[in-house]
């Protein structure tokens, strides 16, 4: 950690197939921090193995066909 409690940069080498991924969703989200997607895409990787272990369900619902489609990891 840094002097004001942040946590310290790490370097990360990623394949190609990941980089274009990112770039992508960056664009998706229109933003031009690479940090911004992967902190989000962490955080809901987070929350389905969170579900998993307490034995409860995450996903998508569309209230117009009244379907639910659970992430899948």
């Amino acid at each position: 950690m840094d002097p004001r409690g942040h946590s310290a940069a790490v370097t990360v080498e990623v394949n190609g197939t990941a980089a274009q991924l990112l770039v992508k969703l960056m664009s998706d989200l229109q933003t031009e921090d690479p940090m911004a997607v992967l902190s989000r895409s962490l955080g809901m990787l987070d929350q389905a193995l969170a579900a998993r272990r307490q034995g409860r369900r995450l996903g998508v619902y569309d209230p117009d066909t009244g379907r639910f489609i659970d992430v899948v990891l």
